[in-house]
């Protein structure tokens, strides 16, 4: 990306994995001690990291391959669509800090209108704004598209609340992207 890395690695539940085995075994190395007890706990947590993979892959080919589009106000869920198999389409850039401009929003609302896109997704970490503004776009130019939820995309959720761990996060985000675009 123009000598920018994208750092949202953890979209792709098995690339996470890899960073997973990746601090295992740094923490083995580190802490010998312990390491048949961090081994023990990486190797159960890579197990559910591969089961919820395939979860992932098996709930987003569950929509139908023309809605399986994701627009989102930032670019972080790359990884994500290469992994599953699902068209991503962030209004900025990989950085939050960027702005949004009136040739973003009449490009994206051209596409969502030309192709039916149903919903269209707000991120926990980032104002509501542009995504607002292309939903009334949308509509002024006799388009329909739903607000399809709010995913978590470089924040987990409130302690307690089932999107405080990464796997937690994971399946809330694949929950709330399959029900509005399976509509």
């Amino acid at each position: 990306f123009g000598g920018t890395y994208d750092p949202h690695v953890w979209f792709d539940v098995s690339l996470w994995a890899l960073v997973v085995d990746g601090i295992s075994n740094r923490l083995q190395e580190l802490v010998p001690d312990a390491a048949a007890s961090i081994q023990e706990n990486a190797q159960a947590y890579l197990q559910e990291l591969n089961e919820l993979h395939d979860w992932v892959y098996e709930r987003i080919q569950s929509i139908p391959e023309n809605s399986r589009v994701l627009i989102t106000a930032h670019d972080a869920f790359g990884y994500f669509g290469r992994a599953y198999n699902i068209d991503v389409r962030g209004l900025q850039g990989l950085s939050t800090q960027s702005e949004v401009g009136i040739q973003d929003i009449t490009s994206m609302t051209r596409f969502i209108i030309e192709n039916e896109i149903p919903a269209i997704f707000l991120e926990t970490s980032i104002a509501p704004r542009s995504i607002q503004s292309l939903m009334n776009g949308v509509r002024e130019r006799g388009g329909q598209v739903e607000l399809g939820g709010e995913l978590y995309s470089d924040a987990m959720g409130e302690r307690g609340g089932g999107e405080d761990t990464y796997t937690g996060m994971v399946r809330f985000n694949v929950n709330t992207i399959t029900e509005a675009l399976s509509k």
